[in-house]
């Protein structure tokens, strides 16, 4: 089993079928290639199995979507015409070539390049791409007749990585998300806004198309057996509340507006079996067979024309509109990808709802997606920005689901239309721009305050991840009276920049390559056989010494969480009573409270209205426990990068290489590619546990869903008279019954870390004991002569890490 497919198990929570895995060898390749009875054999269990053939097939759909990315260099060098200056000589004899495996098994040297005046992000690209051809060269040239050169390969393979940010992007209706983010990547017209009565209805990512020069759409559709289910309890609601007084902001309202948008008006004399009649769906032959639909587009505007009834809804239907479909009701989410972008080129923005989905498939993705960015922007018009109630109630909803749930780093609360200022007429173009500038610096102190006032925010984030930008998309294209700088909209755009962070995917690709060339070339020298013992005995007495610091850090750790959960779930029985009357009772009586109450049991504790806060019974019954542990969680696994999990202790093992290299320099090859193997997988440990301290957290209020799962179902089960008393009256015995409910989430959120911590001790051992086994102790085998390349690299490799910004040199 090779890391991919680990990490997959890790990410997919199946880690307990590791072993199966493990024996039957099934690598990346072979994972694709499984059919129903291999799995059957692997994962016996019914449970599991479907988790893993679900994940699977949304594995493989994206493989087929996201082909491997199309190096910018190419792409610069197809469209540059001067590109033979830049890239290399003119002169045919000097220029470099790479030969076939079977040839000649020296590379070329490259010809002289000249000094570039190109900009340094342009002139990293080309480096990346030298490295990249002369690595694949080398991978051709290694067999995998020996385990070293088995090692190697793979190793050169797990070269690749493709590393993206994801920034999701929250606001209420009308706020100029879409505005934003067409001003930012500086595509006007691609993300549809301006009409007051439509609205983005479905989840929108925005990345770059590295693949070629057009603008694509792919969209997702939920399953027709989730549309189906929907259908059904939008129709049970519906009749349970049929002569109640609607507000037109209600769940009524959203349903009618959704089956009016898919159906017209045609659904109100239908029943639910009859509306998943396939002619419904013709215009949309992908949704019946659950495939993905890609539109195809020369320009942005087109593209956006193409896109609109599959993301936005339009609850006044314009003139010549009449009867026209819009299919977002259908749609699970949308990926626009938008060709040369360089701000997109390792980051997607994620157009969000606030409070998720009510169906469970768009909500699952939603939970997901929130859950894995790393910035979050909080976008609100600039009027009475401080006090606009939605946008704190959307960062209140999601502030644990993007902190000890989540990987975020920063908040950005942007105030849109900041180049609105009223009594502006007469004033001339400098007295407006100082008005503007001082009403922007006060938005800002205002919202600052705010945000110290808001104490369940905080327990998540301090000021320091903080910040708020004023900007105006309308003044950025225009610039009437402030200049792009003014409108901010260029910080945020420099902000995209440093994430997407392309330096630092071009020093670490180069060190690793100059890594496993280090490797290759000391093998072949055989300079150090004199000393392999004593340097390995060095090695392996420092990773032991390391390794019990890392183990004493996770006792310790462990010991922590549990005393603090011990106190979680003292007070847990203490107050839970308190807790379910308030939410029960407390002058909630009648109808409104009975469809409000009913909503919450029928989607397992859980109601999301459209605007407003969401109710979570689950969550205020694990309130203490998610109170006792949210301390020390998140001092255990910091999202900021500076820092690092278990107090730093997997930050800063060491080997102490550097040392080892003063003493014995006849292995430092060898102790150079031991040196950045070091480093991988420590950065590589640091995204497992990013990723799976999600579960470890979530695990207290998915203990406390699934078992009050059964209450939910008996008190759904009631009808009739009473029937408001007999669920209020099942969900207090339920309860009751199982308060011992709280010990177990306990004890799911212990046995978890524990896992976590096993699977990062005896990854890290395995994987460096074999490192300096396979440096120091491998059998003599034949190897490819790389020292020329070894050459080229760490020329490469020397520039990119010592020479300042726009002074790379292309001369070799």
């Amino acid at each position: 089993m090779d890391d991919f497919v680990r990490e997959k198990l890790i990410e997919w929570d199946l880690q307990k079928w590791m072993d199966k895995f493990e024996d039957e060898e099934i690598t990346q390749e072979s994972l694709y290639e499984l059919n129903d009875e291999l799995i059957h054999k692997l994962i016996p269990k019914v449970g599991p199995r479907l988790t893993f053939k679900k994940k699977l097939k949304q594995l493989k759909e994206e493989q087929n979507i996201n082909q491997e990315t199309v190096n910018l260099s190419v792409q610069e060098q197809k469209e540059a015409p001067d590109k033979d200056q830049v890239l290399a000589s003119t002169s045919d004899k000097g220029k470099r070539r790479f030969e076939h495996p079977g040839g000649s098994s020296k590379l070329q040297p490259p010809a002289k390049r000249q000094r570039s005046s190109q900009p340094r992000p342009y002139l990293e690209a080309i480096v990346l791409s030298d490295v990249k051809n002369i690595m694949k060269f080398v991978h051709a040239r290694l067999h995998e007749k020996d385990k070293l050169s088995a090692f190697l390969k793979k190793k050169i393979s797990d070269l690749e990585t493709d590393k993206r940010e994801l920034v999701g992007v929250f606001g209420k209706t009308g706020a100029g998300k879409s505005s934003l983010i067409n001003a930012i990547i500086e595509e006007k017209n691609l993300l549809p806004s301006g009409s007051v009565s439509a609205c983005t209805s479905v989840m929108i990512k925005v990345e770059a198309n590295m693949q070629g020069s057009n603008y694509e759409a792919d969209i997702e559709f939920i399953t027709p057996e989730e549309w189906k289910d929907e259908l059904w309890s939008s129709y049970q609601f519906l009749g349970d509340n049929k002569d109640c007084e609607m507000d037109v902001d209600n769940d009524y309202h959203d349903i009618s507006e959704k089956f009016s948008a898919l159906y017209g008006e045609e659904w109100k004399g239908k029943s639910f079996e009859d509306l998943m009649d396939g002619k419904y769906f013709r215009e949309i032959p992908e949704f019946p067979q659950s495939r993905r639909k890609i539109l195809t587009c020369e320009s942005a505007d087109e593209l956006s024309a193409e896109c609109v009834k599959y993301t936005r809804s339009d609850s006044k239907q314009e003139e010549g509109n009449e009867g026209k479909k819009w299919f977002w009701p259908l749609v699970k989410c949308v990926t626009v990808r938008v060709p040369n972008n360089p701000f997109l080129q390792h980051v997607t923005l994620v157009d969000l709802p606030g409070n998720g989905d009510r169906n469970k498939s768009r909500d699952q993705m939603w939970k997901g997606i929130v859950g894995d960015c790393s910035t979050v922007w909080i976008v609100t018009e600039i009027n009475r920005a401080a006090s606009e109630k939605e946008a704190w109630e959307i960062l209140e909803s999601v502030s644990s689901l993007i902190g000890n749930s989540g990987e975020c780093q920063q908040i950005h609360f942007i105030c849109t239309k900041s180049d609105l200022l009223d009594d502006s007429d007469d004033l001339s173009s400098a007295e407006f721009h100082d008005l503007l500038t001082e009403r922007n610096v006060q938005a800002k102190d205002a919202i600052k305050k705010e945000f110290n006032k808001q104490s369940k925010i905080k327990k998540h984030f301090t000021d320091d991840t903080f910040k708020v930008f004023t900007v105006s998309s309308k003044e950025f294209l225009k610039e009437n009276y402030l200049s792009p700088e003014d409108t901010e909209i260029t910080k945020l755009q420099r902000f995209l920049q440093d994430l997407n962070d392309c330096h630092s995917e071009t020093v670490n690709y180069v060190k690793g390559a100059h890594g496993i060339l280090s490797l290759i070339q000391g093998a072949n020298s055989r300079g150090v056989d004199s000393k392999k013992g004593e340097v390995c005995e060095e090695l392996e007495r420092n990773m032991s010494l390391q390794l019990d610091n890392v183990r004493k850090e996770m006792e310790d750790t462990y010991t922590a969480f549990k005393k603090c959960l011990d106190d979680g779930v003292e007070k847990s029985k203490c107050s839970y009573g308190e807790k379910l009357k308030n939410f029960l009772y407390d002058g909630k009586n009648g109808g409104a409270f009975y469809n409000l109450l009913k909503c919450v049991i029928e989607n397992g504790g859980i109601y999301k209205p459209k605007k407003g806060k969401p109710i979570n019974l689950n969550m205020k019954l694990a309130s203490c426990l998610i109170d006792s542990i949210g301390a020390e969680f998140r001092k255990t696994f910091p999202n900021e990068v500076t820092c690092g999990a278990f107090n730093g202790v997997i930050k800063t093992f060491s080997l102490d290489i550097d040392s080892l290299i003063e003493k014995y320099k006849n292995a430092e090859l060898q102790l150079r590619f031991l040196k950045t193997e070091e480093e991988n997988i420590k950065a590589r440990l640091s995204r497992i546990i990013q990723k799976q301290k999600k579960n470890v957290y979530s695990s207290l209020t998915e203990t406390i869903e699934n078992i009050m799962e059964q209450g939910y179902c008996e008190a759904l089960a009631f009808t009739g008279e009473d029937t408001l008393y007999n669920m209020r009256e099942t969900i207090e015995n339920h309860v009751h019954s199982k308060k011992d409910m709280f010990e177990q989430a306990k004890n799911t959120m212990l046995e978890k870390l524990h896992d976590l911590m096993v699977y990062v001790l005896e990854t890290l051992e395995k994987t460096m004991k074999e490192s300096i086994g396979l440096s120091f102790k491998a059998e003599e085998c034949l190897l490819p002569d790389v020292s020329t390349e070894l050459e080229m690299v760490k020329k490469y490799y020397d520039q990119l890490v010592g020479t300042p910004d726009n002074e790379i040199s292309l001369t070799l």
